[in-house]
C-alpha cells in the first residue's frame, strides 16, 4: 500500500519559515518524480513545484519560485518543501504528490497524492 505522509505544517507569523516533509513508503521512491501543490480555502488546487527522481531537475511556480525550495533524499524516502518569508496568502492545505518516471502533472495524471497539511501564516 502506497502512502504519502506530509509533517511540518502549522500556524506561522508572517515573515516565518516552514519545512515540510512528504515521506513515502510503499513504493520504489527513486523512480518517482515528486511535487508539492497546495489549495486554499474556496480555491483550486495549485502547482507548486516538482523534482525529478534524481534530486537535479528542479521546477516552480512564479507565485513561489524564489521563496521555495523543492528537494528530496531518496535514502529517506522524503520529499521537502523549504518555504521562507511566509505570507499570509501562502495559508493553505499543502499536498505532495508522486509520479512513476514522468513528469509531475500539474492536473489529475500523477499516481499518489498524500493526505494532505495545513499551514496557516498569521498577519
Amino acid at each position: 500500500q502506497v502512502q504519502l505522509v506530509e509533517s511540518g505544517g502549522g500556524l506561522v507569523q508572517t515573515g516565518a519559515s516552514l519545512r515540510l516533509s512528504c515521506e513515502a513508503s510503499g513504493l520504489l521512491f527513486n523512480v518517482y518524480y515528486m511535487g508539492w501543490f497546495r489549495q486554499a480555502l474556496g480555491m483550486e488546487r495549485e502547482f507548486l513545484a516538482s523534482v525529478d527522481s534524481t534530486g537535479r531537475r528542479k521546477d516552480y511556480a512564479d507565485s513561489v519560485r524564489g521563496r521555495f525550495t523543492i528537494s528530496r533524499d531518496n535514502a529517506k524516502n522524503t520529499v521537502y518543501l523549504q518555504m521562507n518569508n511566509l505570507k499570509p496568502e501562502d495559508t493553505a492545505v499543502y499536498y505532495c504528490t508522486a509520479r512513476r518516471g514522468r513528469l509531475i502533472s500539474r492536473g489529475n495524471e500523477n499516481d499518489y497524492w498524500g493526505q494532505g497539511i495545513q499551514v496557516t501564516v498569521s498577519s
